[in-house]
């Protein structure tokens, strides 16, 4: 089994963890039983050691894949010369899933049908847990096969006849036109075990009623423009992130993805960032889905800690459950995606100084009191402690918003979102007559405003640069305007869209910062990366709000076309057009969302 491209994935998710489905039929990346716990399936790292679920034709043919309109519920069909084959597949999710319910089964519906013709099937289930280094034991009980190690139990659930082979499952079938076969693999705890080996697999009612979760929530999404199909394809990836029980979004489910091929960049982005998630929650309010939004904010309040750490009230990014403990530690036993290692689990940058994520939250609890409920007294109090932490420690050096490794920096965008938390908390403050010493942090906020067009700005490039210390680009500069520093048509802001365009963008598509040439950035890596998804829809908002629509538009419906079949996004885009980074991410998909509100509010004016 070779690796396949990173884009020939779809995804299907049950708001605890996900499930990588590949053109071929086969599952090739799913965590149980959430975002963060350790791998089952890990094929998309290492084909030989990763373990696979597959369920396709035997015979090879030519092979589509779509969603289930407006769900997340895939259906990848087998086109063959003696007929059509279809799978279904979906993880069903129940809405009354709670962290006071630690027991509750996870399970991966699997539903094979023949259209057009007999199909002769073949079923290859081989996990490997814990990333491919605890070995399992196997074994057939009454309906299936069981899959165990000391701490995991999976049963495989299936019509058979099942035959177990280096610690694998096979099974091989033919159906008739209009035949089914259902299969359900289950995760399951000790003292359900029995339960989940006696429960009725029933593929058609659990299909039907997951088949409803996801067309409800979306019905509630408010976006009606020009960019409808791609706009509710990633609001459900982000729904699909949401961890339910808890209310944290994972930046994407995958870890190690590189972001070049056989290099040493590959990061465990199965956690929250303070960042992303809270830019998330800007893109849920907008969307009109509050009850997201709100989750999210009771988990960042719980956060913010009024004792304050090394790093300030807040770490740069926490596990699902909230830990901040996030030790990385490489895979050796894994040969990582087409060769790229080091294979990494956990992340470093959970020690790093970031101060952008105090702009980035108080942006989105401002957000939050002013379009869905007022925030409580008690909040506000860890927020001003946190807003004065903030007013003292924003001239520090810091990591920058791009988690570099070559040491602190003064980094433009981190004093950026310095100056965003001291305006938003000023405004919430006032707009709620909250208690807050105006004077120290309208005083700092000024500061901060010009230190940034003292020392951040080139005269002689007639642009902002990454870092006080540095005369390198940033694609970061293209969130003056949309966090309202500067003026979207300030001459300042425009001349460094010009820049950026100039230095930047290779066919549309925006590299975050300069890794080459007399003005290279400084990240502390070897090696180069692919065009950052994300800051091409900044471009894209950053030509919208300049009144540049033409361009905006051709740019953004070029980027369109670097989506996969589904309309799903990576972190990054290679110099041959394909995906690179960890997939789906969140932080794309959001920028996407984003990008399309403001462009189409631009275009119908």
């Amino acid at each position: 089994m070779a690796q396949r491209p990173i884009e020939s994935c779809g995804v299907i998710g049950d708001l605890h963890t996900v499930a990588l489905v590949a053109m071929d039929g086969t599952i090739d990346w799913c965590c149980l039983p959430q975002f963060d716990s350790p791998s089952v399936f890990a094929a998309i790292l290492d084909e030989h050691k990763g373990g696979h679920f597959k369920l396709a034709p035997e015979q090879g043919g030519t092979n589509r894949q779509m969603y289930m309109p407006e769900t997340n519920v895939l259906l990848t069909r087998f086109m063959r010369p003696e007929g059509v084959g279809e799978v279904i597949d979906f993880m069903p999710v129940q809405e009354d899933r709670s962290s006071n319910s630690p027991s509750v089964m996870h399970e991966i519906i699997r539903i094979a049908r023949a259209i057009r013709g007999a199909a002769r099937f073949r079923l290859e289930c081989a996990p490997a847990f814990n990333f491919a280094r605890t070995p399992h034991r196997v074994a057939l009980t009454a309906g299936g096969v069981l899959f165990e190690t000391d701490a995991d139990h999976m049963v495989l659930l299936g019509p058979g006849p099942w035959e177990l082979e280096d610690g694998k499952a096979i099974a091989q079938f033919t159906l008739q036109p209009g035949e089914t076969a259902e299969f359900a693999l289950r995760y399951v705890i000790d003292d359900e075990e029995e339960a989940s080996l006696k429960a009725p697999i029933d593929g058609d009612r659990l299909m039907n009623e997951t088949l409803a979760f996801w067309r409800k929530w979306l019905s509630s999404c408010k976006y009606e423009g020009r960019w409808r199909e791609n706009v509710l394809r990633s609001a459900l990836v982000l729904k699909m992130l949401t961890h339910h029980p808890t209310g944290a979004i994972v930046a994407a489910p995958t870890c190690s993805l590189p972001e070049e091929i056989g290099g040493v960049r590959n990061w465990d982005y199965r956690y929250t960032w303070v960042r992303d998630s809270s830019f998330t929650v800007f893109t849920l309010i907008r969307l009109g889905f509050p009850e997201e939004a709100t989750a999210f904010i009771e988990w960042l309040s719980k956060r913010i800690h009024e004792q304050i750490g090394a790093q300030g009230p807040l770490n740069t990014m926490y596990s699902i459950d909230g830990n901040s403990e996030l030790t990385e530690y490489t895979l050796d036993n894994l040969a990582g995606y087409k060769d790229s290692r080091p294979v990494r689990v956990g992340n470093a940058a959970s020690n790093q100084l970031q101060l952008d994520i105090y702009g980035e939250m108080m942006d989105a609890i401002y957000l939050y009191d002013k379009h869905i409920a007022p925030i409580s007294f008690d909040l506000w109090e860890r927020i001003q402690s946190a807003l004065m932490w903030v007013a003292e420690n924003w001239n520090q050096p810091d990591d920058g918003l791009w988690e570099v490794r070559s040491g602190r920096e003064n980094f433009v965008y981190s004093k950026l979102q310095c100056w965003v938390a001291l305006d938003r908390g000023l405004r919430l403050a006032a707009k709620r007559s909250m208690p807050v010493d105006r004077v120290r942090l309208e005083s700092e906020r000024d500061r901060i405003f010009m230190s940034i067009m003292k020392n951040g700005w080139d005269p002689k490039q007639q642009c902002f640069t990454q870092s006080y210390e540095s005369q390198s680009l940033d694609a970061s500069s293209l969130m003056m305007p949309v966090v309202m520093f500067l003026a979207p048509k300030d001459p300042r802001m425009l001349s460094t869209i010009e820049r950026i365009m100039q230095t930047l963008v290779s066919d549309s598509l925006v590299h975050r910062y300069e890794l080459s040439g007399d003005l290279a950035a400084k990240d502390g890596l070897t090696g180069t990366e692919g065009t950052f998804s994300m800051c091409t829809f900044w471009l894209v908002d950053a030509l919208a709000r300049a009144e540049r629509l033409e361009e905006a538009r051709f740019i953004f419906e070029k980027m369109l076309t670097y989506g996969n079949h589904l309309g799903l996004y990576s972190e990054e885009i290679s110099s041959a057009g394909s995906a690179l980074g960890n997939f789906p991410q969140a932080f794309t998909h959001l920028g996407l969302i984003s990008a399309a509100f403001h462009l189409d509010e631009k275009l119908r004016r």
